[in-house]
């Protein structure tokens, strides 16, 4: 695992946490900048794998 990895699957934490308190705080700003940073850790983690299939 590589680093891209782990910071998009931190990135992902981060953005589903985000996410549920928008949800529980009824903020639909924070909720939705949840969602776009779970899509950016996707992305980021998605680069990682390839960067490592690469290195093999």
């Amino acid at each position: 695992m590589n680093k891209d990895q782990v910071k998009g699957n931190l990135e992902q934490a981060k953005g589903e946490a985000k996410e549920q308190w928008g949800k529980l705080t009824d903020d639909r700003s924070t909720e939705v900048d949840g969602k776009m940073d779970k899509v950016k850790g996707k992305v980021q983690e998605g680069y990682g794998d390839v960067k490592d299939k690469m290195e093999d």
